[in-house]
């Protein structure tokens, strides 16, 4: 089989670093979601760009499919190998290869994480800010085009992404992009392999851009009395022009998880979390605006922060919410899925999905970066039960048609993957087509995460 003999081919130089064990196949092939197990044939461990050409030359010649793997935290199947095949998995390329304070830049390895890359720029006074909840590596991060709570402020991996290496399905390198601001020179290879989920080449290095440490940080917390009246209030901020870092949304049934899963004590009602950067006269400035019309709305119980444990355990709570939201219903399986509308029907887009899913049987708490029109929701769904997963799919395809209506996208950060590959062409129509025919140009023998994102045969 190709298989056996790929395997025996890649042995010769990967050493230990090659497995067929299936505890560490199960452990690839999973998924945080619903999606059922998908795993892969063999999975290798590469140590730089040099290792990972060699390895897609062999697959190419002989048909066999290369998915890429970096934390695992992606939501759409992303990274099931639903034809089998050889997992890159990237941990051990995961090296800061050098940062320039001075040019505000960083060259990264793919399987580095966010946070790994913030604990290494610490001591220079600069940071990487994109922060989509999850500890993701930079190379998934730029793969899916990541965003998250802060790109109200300072954009998504579109605006923050220079260059990058990748290795494309035959083995060849390119690199893309510079160390320069900006460039008018041909196409703009960068921006097509962001968002492109390992269909179209392997990202090996990023080079970024960095950010100065703000001054003063301040966050917030308050307690709305409903859905419209916080939401209401984001519009507020953001036609203002109100410079906030981030401004984050969670419903009654998310407070009510975060309560009991991290003892929290909020009030069971819609909250808007909020973070402001800048010099301490702004961010006061800034803090006392949000507070005058976020009370406008009806908030109350406004708490602000200044002291970094006191920030840091508010984000964790955050960050966790997908954690929390599970516990509500122990043993079930989540449908996340998240639309992105224009902010202002950002109000209609949120309730009526709410008024969706409190008219389904099943629970389904919403939350998400409301600052630039993104939310999700968590439809929690019994394993074992058809039915359910059908409401679940039902809901989250009404949303995704609901944001295109309003004139917005079928998902802001989530990605494609293989769970929203049916509505592809109601958002992008002939355009969908084309991104197949880019997908055979470079891929002609589809190696590259077959079933993911372009139509399939392509």
């Amino acid at each position: 089989m190709a298989i056996d003999t790929a395997f025996t081919e890649l042995s010769s130089f990967l050493g230990d670093r090659i497995s067929r064990s299936k505890p560490v196949l199960d452990q690839h092939g999973g998924s945080e979601t619903h999606f059922a197990p998908a795993p892969p044939d063999i999975v290798v461990w590469p140590k730089d760009t040099s290792e990972i050409s060699r390895i897609l030359r062999i697959c190419n010649q002989a048909g066999i499919p290369v998915i890429p793997f970096g934390a695992g935290t992606s939501l759409e199947g992303h990274t099931s190998a639903t034809k089998g095949g050889v997992c890159l998995d990237m941990a051990r390329m995961n090296r800061v290869l050098s940062h320039d304070p001075g040019d505000m830049i960083a060259r990264v390895e793919a399987g580095l994480t966010r946070e790994e890359l913030n604990h290494e720029l610490r001591a220079v006074g600069v940071f990487f800010p994109v922060d989509p909840g999850a500890n993701a590596t930079l190379g998934g991060m730029a793969a899916t085009r990541a965003s998250g709570t802060t790109t109200v402020r300072y954009g998504s991996m579109r605006q923050n992404v220079l260059g990058l290496t990748v290795v494309l399905a035959d083995g060849r390198v390119i690199r893309t992009g510079s160390q320069a601001p900006k460039s008018s020179s041909g196409y703009d290879l960068t921006a097509l392999f962001l968002g492109s989920e390992g269909t179209l080449g392997i990202i090996t290095e990023l080079t970024l851009r960095l950010h100065g440490q703000p001054e003063e940080i301040r966050a917030g917390i308050c307690a709305f009395p409903d859905m419209a009246s916080a939401v209401g209030a984001v519009q507020q901020v953001i036609q203002m022009g109100l410079s906030i870092a981030r401004i984050e949304f969670v419903d009654d049934a998310t407070a009510r998880a975060f309560n009991q899963y991290a003892g929290t004590e909020m009030a069971e009602c819609p909250h808007l979390l909020v973070e402001f950067h800048g010099s301490p006269v702004a961010v006061s400035e800034a803090n006392t605006l949000f507070d005058e019309i976020s009370q406008d709305f009806g908030a109350t119980g406004y708490e602000h922060a200044t002291k970094t444990e006191d920030r840091n355990a508010l984000w964790k709570i955050r960050h966790h919410a997908f954690y929390a939201v599970q516990s509500l219903r122990p043993g079930a399986h989540a449908l996340v899925t998240d639309i992105c509308v224009p902010i202002s029907k950002l109000a209609d887009a949120v309730e009526e999905t709410r008024d969706d899913i409190e008219a389904s049987i099943l629970p389904g708490p919403i939350l998400g970066h409301v600052g630039d029109g993104n939310f999700h929701a968590i439809l929690l769904i019994d394993p074992e039960s058809p039915e359910e997963l059908a409401v679940a799919k039902d809901l989250a395809e009404r949303m995704s048609r609901r944001a295109l209506a309003l004139g917005g996208t079928i998902t802001g950060e989530h990605g494609i993957g293989m769970g929203k590959l049916h509505l592809m062409a109601e958002e992008h129509g002939d355009g969908w087509a084309v991104m197949g025919d880019i997908k055979s140009a470079l891929d002609p023998r589809n190696i590259l995460n077959p079933g993911k994102l372009v139509p399939q045969g392509t």
